[in-house]
């Protein structure tokens, strides 16, 4: 695991060599353990390495191939790589070293583009051709590893953070506001876009190639059009949760390769202790598992975590977190994410990357399972609203006034989903952290983007025709929310901490597979994730694998109403930080006032708005935080 930066320009005109350092150490805490540079007269590379396959000088980057034609940057780990070696000539008849680096490198040289259909694995990387003198990029299929870039006045920049690509383009810091109207409707910024109007994102399963003709994008791999397989409902249940079982113990094994120590993270949930277990399966004797506990009992899952890892036979670290500590980490939760970021399970994150680094420098977790095998209630709910929704629009109106009488949140939120006839619009709307609360930013804003729905539909136009609901919201998330937000978080919260995590999950050949399966498989009767819970039933007991669903969160809504207020309030009135955006700042203070009330809980829209103030104000954030709460080591 690394971190890559680069620069490219037809006219030699490269940045400063002290500028590019600057950029270069930004990645600093991706790659602790070695640093390169290399450059031509058209070319700059740079490269920070997290040593995990290969501790050698042999791994170390940028690489120059044998032939001394292409040089290599990258970040990730290609798990089937020595699987790939073998169906190549070493080059001058023997290998350099034992890094998937390399073998990547000389893929290139044999496949060229083509390469990218062999790789098995998690990837951002930039190949320089001298022959072609093509810069030629790729980012894997899932978007496990991010890739920002910029292409300003002949010249191209990118990076792995956008923090590195900023002080390599002049000019690239003008908001964009498409971006932020994405950010506040959806909690993320979907990629392509950056919050920079200048800078972009490389989308999942996209390469790109940079020469002096230009920058061309192209899409490599698609999930979308992978029909759902319905002779697979004739099928016996046991042996589809025998294949299920065989694709899961395969993608845990493959990320078992590492020359450092690994681990696990482990919740009281389904996919980690499904990973743990298939740790357990695929020979490891006692898997290394770090859990975050928290005071607060409804937020606590270590007393089940510490069950399941006793039952699996796992080596259990745990450590306990209060309210405060939690607030502790806000400063490094700002410094580590470059764009404003809402998901607030980025604090029991980053708490286990923490700790899980003080034993591992690899970590396994069960990011994907969810939107692969229909783990959130949401998608069963779309189905529902959308047969409500084919009721006349008298009875539908009627509904709907009755459901906002109701006090309860979730009845005015049925209330506002029953105006969408569209799958694709109800679960947008669903997903959406702004839903009915009216718009944050200016109309300027509102009229010159599109909204989030047209971006859904877009998406959505390459599905198979015959999609459930459901598999219509499964899909939708795999394409914006797993990859925009849940990979974006774990990938950030680790590296902050020089952690590598691995997702098994998301092994390509797992998601095409489960993309064949019927919904039937996987929500059933009220159950979430049932061909997985059945598996995950031959390793655990049944009472353990279908207890309650936790999500990873924290308790954000009662922090505004409580230890959080003050320094909200700071923010929401503070100009100097307010004046910088488009914002309807007295919608800001009247959203602000309705969740102070508790009249309706809209602390996912307030909290996306704070997090967009931080970003902005995020060198006054150590003196604006409260006082009271305790400073962690880091």
């Amino acid at each position: 695991m690394c971190g890559i930066v680069g620069a490219f320009n037809s006219g030699g005109r490269l940045p400063d060599p002290v500028v590019f350092a600057n950029a270069q150490r930004q990645l600093a805490s991706r790659g602790p353990d070695d640093s390169g540079t290399w450059h031509d007269s058209h070319v700059r590379l740079g490269h920070r390495r997290l040593s995990v396959v290969d501790l050698s000088p042999s791994g170390h980057q940028p690489m120059v191939s044998s032939d001394g034609r292409c040089v290599i940057v990258f970040n990730g780990e290609i798990y089937n790589h020595m699987e790939i070696r073998d169906q190549l000539t070493a080059p001058g008849g023997q290998w350099n070293g034992s890094s998937d680096t390399e073998t990547l490198l000389e893929a290139y040289r044999a496949w060229g583009i083509q390469c990218l259909q062999r790789l098995q694995g998690m990837f951002a990387f930039a190949i320089w051709d001298k022959a072609e003198r093509r810069l030629f990029l790729a980012r894997d299929r899932l978007g496990a590893k991010p890739l920002y870039y910029s292409w300003i006045d002949g010249t191209f920049v990118f990076g792995s953070r956008p923090a590195a690509v900023v002080p390599l383009s002049p000019g690239a810091h003008e908001i964009d506001s498409q971006a932020l109207r994405m950010y506040l409707e959806l909690g993320y910024i979907p990629a392509p876009l950056s919050l920079y109007r200048q800078m972009r994102k490389l989308s999942a399963a996209h390469y790109m190639t940079v020469d002096e003709r230009g920058v061309k994008v192209v899409r490599y791999w698609d999930y979308r059009h992978i029909p759902v397989d319905s002779t697979l409902l004739k099928r016996d249940e046991n042996e589809l949760a025998d294949e299920l079982d065989e694709y899961l113990k395969r993608a845990v094994q493959s990320r078992l390769i590492s020359d450092v120590p690994l681990g696990a993270f482990l919740s009281s949930g389904v996919d980690s202790a499904m990973v743990v277990a298939a740790m357990r399966a695929s020979g490891v004797s006692r898997p290394k598992a770090f859990t975050i506990s928290f005071s607060e009992q409804e937020y606590d899952e270590g007393p089940a975590a510490r069950r399941i890892a006793d039952i699996l036979g796992a080596e259990h670290r745990t450590e306990k977190l209060a309210v405060a500590d939690l607030l502790a980490l806000l400063p490094a939760y700002v410094e580590a994410f470059d764009e404003p970021f809402a998901d607030s399970s980025a604090f029991p994150t980053m708490a286990v990357a923490r700790l899980a680094r003080q034993e591992v420098t690899v970590a396994l977790t069960g990011d994907g399972a969810d939107e692969l095998f229909g783990g959130y209630h949401y998608y069963s709910h779309v189905g529902q609203l959308a047969r409500l929704n084919r009721l006349p629009e008298p009875a539908r109106a009627l509904l709907r006034t009755l459901l906002r009488q109701l006090p309860t949140h979730k009845a005015k939120l049925v209330a506002g989903a029953l105006r969408f006839d569209d799958p694709v619009q109800i679960f947008n709307y669903l997903r959406s952290c702004a839903k009915d609360f009216g718009p944050l930013v200016d109309s300027s804003v509102l009229q010159s983007t599109e909204g989030s729905t047209a971006w859904f539909e877009q998406f959505a136009a390459g599905f198979s025709v015959d999609l459930s609901e459901a598999e219509v919201g499964m899909r939708l998330d795999q394409g914006f929310m797993l990859a925009n937000s849940y990979l974006q978080k774990v990938d950030v919260a680790t590296m902050a901490y020089s952690l590598e995590a691995r997702c098994p999950m998301l092994d390509y050949r797992l998601v095409e597979w489960s993309m064949r399966l019927p919904a039937h498989f996987k929500i059933r009767g009220g159950q979430t994730k049932y061909l997985l819970k059945k598996v995950l039933c031959r390793y655990l007991p049944a009472e353990v694998v279908h207890q309650p669903k936790r999500g990873f969160g924290v308790p954000i809504a009662q922090w505004l109403r409580g230890p959080l207020r003050s320094w909200a309030e700071s923010l929401i009135h503070d100009p100097n930080v307010m004046s910088r955006l488009p914002l309807d700042k007295a919608h800001v203070e009247k959203l602000f006032r309705i969740h102070l009330s508790g009249k309706r809980d809209v602390h996912p829209v307030l909290w996306a708005t704070l997090m967009l103030l931080c970003f902005v104000a995020r060198h006054d954030l150590r003196q604006q935080l409260p006082e009271t709460a305790p400073r962690l080591a880091a």
